[in-house]
């Protein structure tokens, strides 16, 4: 079994993005520049928004925090996104999800220019992903795509099974690892919750991609020997035993998968930290304009 760790991956990545981040700034005179929009008071979404603050700093860009109260109106928030849009020192913008009840995150979402869409959730990213054009990818199958790379390895002809469908991750997903690419060219299932004998399905998988939202769904009984694991998973569980106060764990249940596994992601320390590195190189292609070109 062997580690797929998203700290030595990323350490590395960002490195290479600080680089190309400082001749930006020195042929700019500004360095590019992440807005994140964070609406009410989610211990979960203020610890991402924070990591996501503080790496941009690591790598050498700007970032800027707006927080609203949970009240604040759709109309509002969607004014403050297009007055985002116009300013062209503002390259990437992410509205932190999820949203209180009352806003509908699909109107944010397109209300986001898809040119600042550095989460790669607006429909014409999605759309253009799909077709294999240009465009800024979901971060975390994105992160989930160069942690393969960096490893080297051969994805081609194998089966991937992606278990979860949501528009975040599992449908990117699926079609990032059955696009002709390296990685990829997999054939692909895409399972979810009204999967008929889901654990047979599971089982056929090479490569399995865990994205359901639950803690140790994915037992050792549903992977086959020398499977390829990604953990996408990160669900928060109240803890006396760490610091924080809580504990991060996996949608598969590592111990016992993990001795099965050719390759395997650990939480923490896999996948959520390859999220970051995506958004960051999304961000640098949006201030460098090689994605869109800038306006």
């Amino acid at each position: 079994m062997n580690i797929l760790d998203g700290k030595e991956v990323s350490a590395k990545i960002k490195e290479d993005i600080k680089v190309e981040a400082a001749a930006f700034t020195a042929a700019a005179g500004r360095k590019p520049h992440l807005v994140a929009i964070l609406v009410g008071n989610d211990g979960g979404s203020e610890t991402y928004v924070a990591s996501k603050m503080r790496n941009c700093e690591l790598v050498g860009f700007e970032s800027t925090n707006i927080r609203y109260d949970v009240e604040v109106s759709e109309a509002e928030l969607i004014a403050k996104i297009q007055e985002i849009n116009k300013d062209p020192n503002i390259d990437g913008l992410i509205v932190q999800l999820p949203l209180p009840a009352h806003i509908d995150p699909d109107k944010v979402t397109e209300a986001i220019d898809h040119r600042k869409d550095v989460d790669g959730f607006h429909p014409i990213n999605l759309g253009r992903m799909q077709r294999n054009l240009p465009c800024f990818i979901p971060a975390t199958p994105y992160g989930i795509m160069l942690m393969l790379a960096h490893y080297g390895i051969d994805t081609a002809g194998k089966h991937a099974v992606v278990v979860g469908r949501s528009n975040i991750v599992g449908s990117p997903m699926s079609i990032l690892l059955a696009r002709n690419s390296n990685p990829g060219n997999c054939t692909v299932t895409l399972t979810h919750s009204r999967t008929k004998d889901l654990k047979t399905e599971v089982l056929r998988g090479d490569i399995v991609v865990a994205a359901i939202g639950k803690k140790n769904f994915v037992t050792a009984d549903m992977v086959k020997e020398g499977a390829i694991v990604i953990d996408v998973g990160i669900n928060r569980e109240n803890s006396t035993e760490t610091k924080s106060g809580f504990k991060l764990y996996g949608d598969v249940d590592f111990d016992n998968v993990a001795p099965k596994a050719s390759w395997i992601t650990p939480v923490p320390g896999g996948v959520g930290l390859m999220t970051i590195v995506g958004l960051l190189k999304n961000t640098l292609e949006a201030a460098k304009g090689t994605i869109y070109a800038k306006g």
